[in-house]
């Protein structure tokens, strides 16, 4: 089975909790504040690797998480940081947001990497909040949590040439008379149902890539058959190989239907290199066909050439034809290694509205806070308690008419609004 699509869940490690901790040795009063930070949460990072060509392994999983960051030590010592998470992908790969089906990520090249979320922060010891007015914190952040989301992963296969056709053309067979791929091939009137890569080698030195595209039937580019899930992986090819089955009843017309249906796909396949080349000229029909389509041909200022996949005939002249064209075509412009990263949006917005008898608070900002607080100390209470006024969030609730002893929901936690 060919897996070319994969929907994952993937979560970045939470930053490690920063420590309340004061520093205690004999002969040492007063020691003061030692406690250290906690350590950063791991990465998501996607990485293309050349030997990879299918996304089955995330069809057997797909659930992924770095590792969390560890809490902070008393000495001043600062937490681990957590484990960053790397996903091995074949080159070809796209990889979306699965909420927005935003491009994250196209890793078009061998050992490009995409870093796609990031770990939380480690939370403060209370080291960090020792100052000249206060030289005795018990003030200290819970680790920062990490960010989450689903994306999908999309192959588009990298071949140098694409071997496109109507199903039975007999695609498989040439990819296998040239090259060590091995697909199944019998005589059969449908299409295999997966694509195949090999590599060709001329005269000893010289190689490419090339991968048969099961075959396309009228409607393709509208997903009808299997269009949709083939049509994608001629986008990376450079060069295409246009089998015509010399057996069928018009080649002509199967020639002007794939065209059309590479044109609706996308405008840019239609005008990609193309050699045109009749097969089963070893049959008394392909036989005949081989003239009227040269004709053809030359009218419509294509390049032609006619074989046999089974006998051999005229395969080495067109794959130095197909070198030809290779040569003649610009390598495609290297994606800009740019590092993605998704981030929370900076957003100190909030909104309050009832629920379950009391009220919800919701924001991205005062959500963050939430879960770096400390609720168990007076003095993370009182700090709490000066970023709602400072963000306006009090005065907002006043307004609303929240009362003493009314339950408040932020985040995770749930507490009681006081005085």
């Amino acid at each position: 089975m060919f897996y070319d699509r994969a929907k994952i869940y993937i979560r970045s490690g939470d930053g490690g909790d920063g420590m309340i901790s004061f520093r205690r040795e004999k002969h040492v009063p007063l020691g003061g504040p030692d406690g250290g930070d906690g350590g950063k949460g791991g990465d998501v990072l996607f990485i293309s690797n050349n030997n990879l060509n299918s996304l089955v392994q995330y069809h057997r999983n797909n659930h992924y998480r770095a590792g969390n960051g560890v809490h902070g030590n008393p000495k001043r010592k600062t937490g681990a940081n957590g484990e960053s998470l790397i996903l091995e992908v074949p080159v070809g790969t796209v990889i979306r947001d699965a909420e927005t089906e935003d491009v994250l990520a196209d890793l078009s090249q061998a050992d490009q990497e995409a870093l796609i979320l990031v770990g939380g922060d480690g939370g403060r010891g209370n080291i960090r909040f020792a100052s000249s007015v206060n030289r005795a914190p018990r003030l200290a952040e819970r680790g920062e949590p990490g960010q989450e989301m689903w994306v999908t992963m999309e192959l588009k296969l990298v071949a140098d040439v694409g071997i496109v056709g109507v199903p039975n053309a007999g695609k498989s067979t040439l990819l296998s008379a040239i090259s060590g791929a091995r697909p199944k091939v019998a005589d059969y009137p449908f299409t295999t149902l997966q694509p195949h890569l090999g590599v060709v080698t001329l005269d000893g030195y010289e190689s490419m890539i090339v991968t048969d595209i099961p075959g396309l039937i009228e409607g393709a580019s509208q997903g009808v058959g299997l269009g949709h899930d083939f049509l994608r992986h001629v986008e990376r090819t450079r060069v295409l190989i246009h089998l015509l089955d010399g057996a069928a009843s018009d080649p002509l017309i199967d020639w002007a239907m794939i065209n059309q249906e590479l044109a609706l796909y996308d405008v840019a396949l239609e005008k990609k290199p193309q050699l045109v080349v009749l097969n089963k000229i070893d049959l008394p029909d392909g036989q005949a066909w081989d003239p009227i389509i040269a004709e053809k041909m030359v009218e419509a200022g294509v390049p032609y050439c006619a074989i046999s996949a089974v006998t051999g005939k005229g395969v080495r002249e067109m794959l130095f034809r197909v070198k030809q064209l290779l040569d003649e075509t610009p390598l495609p412009t290297p994606v800009q290694d740019e590092e993605i990263v998704i981030r929370p949006p900076e957003d100190d917005g909030f909104t309050i509205e009832r629920e379950n008898g009391g009220w919800r608070i919701r924001g991205k900002a005062i959500e963050r806070v939430v879960a770096m607080t400390y609720f168990e100390f007076d003095e993370t209470l009182t700090r709490f308690q000066r970023i709602l006024n400072t963000m306006g969030i009090s005065a907002a609730m006043q307004e609303a008419g929240v009362e003493v002893g009314d339950t408040v929901y932020i985040g995770d936690q749930e507490l009681e609004w006081g005085e």
